[in-house]
């Protein structure tokens, strides 16, 4: 039981070091591509640097990298493509936190965009940052093959759009005001959460043109991550520290959003979450220990505090 306990731990930590060195990587290519100015939009700009860098898990960015080391793919590729990544998820934080979505002033422990820019700064930020996504995409350097850097694009289209995130985000406003059922719920987060996970989780798969029964395995363990990833998240708002998570809690249930927890209930709903992340694992068991990082992933977020 020690040994085993002792596994258990080492893992942990072993996923969070990881964490930290992809965060970091994938902040220095974000700097990089991220524009400066010092014209009458500068304050554009600014906010648009404030909301993408310094904060994060960056869960997403190490999902697509360790999704490339699957396939072998050159790690300046796999970089772009995180920071795209980072790109998009930071604009749909700035609309999220916005008053006509969830109204949040805090986000990552300190003052939301529009709190510190105003709410027609945070827009065209957001609106920024989702541009500046897709372009890194199709800029050469993120591939040389023009055929890749298409695919990539659409996919993240299709991810971000009104067939994913964009739709998933409609059906939460909604859940706010109609009842939602079991089904439509968990298609909700498939949408507004799980979209991103798979195109970063298929990253790689698609870098590296692999066939696509297993971009199919990576689309799988996404689809059960991002559900998880969301009860965790329905949980921390339920019971976390809002000085640990990093911004206010209790929003879900002051909105009278319809989420796994409030359909579940606490437990059931963590249970739940349990058994999404050992499905997601068996997803990846042709990878071996080439896979093990994205299984630690996994297995860190039903413990994460923020």
């Amino acid at each position: 039981a020690y040994e085993i306990l002792s596994g258990l731990v080492g893992s942990e930590m072993c996923i969070r070091d990881s964490l930290n060195t992809s965060a970091a990587k994938v902040e220095k290519a974000m700097e990089g591509l991220l524009p400066r100015s010092e014209g009458i939009e500068a304050p554009l700009l600014e906010a648009i640097r404030y909301s993408a860098l310094g904060g994060g898990k960056r869960l997403r960015s190490f999902m697509a990298l360790q999704s490339a080391r699957l396939f072998k793919v050159e790690e300046l590729y796999a970089l772009r493509v995180a920071a795209a990544v980072e790109f998009m998820h930071s604009y749909s934080l700035i609309h999220d936190d916005l008053p006509a979505m969830d109204n949040s002033d805090t986000r990552r422990g300190k003052p939301s965009c529009h709190i510190k820019f105003g709410e027609a700064t945070a827009i065209l930020a957001g609106d920024a940052l989702q541009a500046l996504a897709f372009a890194t995409l199709v800029w050469e350097e993120t591939h040389p093959e023009s055929g890749i850097r298409c695919r990539l694009d659409n996919a993240l289209a299709s991810a971000s759009g009104g067939a994913g995130m964009v739709a998933g985000q409609m059906m939460d406003l909604v859940g706010e005001t109609t009842s939602l059922s079991f089904d439509q719920i968990t298609r909700l987060q498939n949408l507004k959460t799980g979209e991103m996970f798979s195109f970063s989780a298929r990253a790689g798969a698609i870098l590296s043109g692999a066939p696509s029964t297993e971009e199919d395995n990576l689309r799988k363990y996404a689809e059960r991550f991002g559900l998880a990833f969301q009860i965790a998240d329905d949980l921390l708002d339920l019971e976390g520290d809002p000085l640990e998570v990093g911004k206010p809690t209790g929003q879900d249930e002051n909105a009278n959003k319809a989420t796994f927890v409030s359909v579940l209930g606490a437990d059931r709903a963590r249970n739940k979450a349990e058994i999404l992340i050992e499905e997601a694992v068996i997803m990846l068991d042709k990878w071996d220990e080439e896979g093990q990082s994205l299984k630690d992933l996994a297995r860190h977020i039903l413990k994460r505090t923020n």
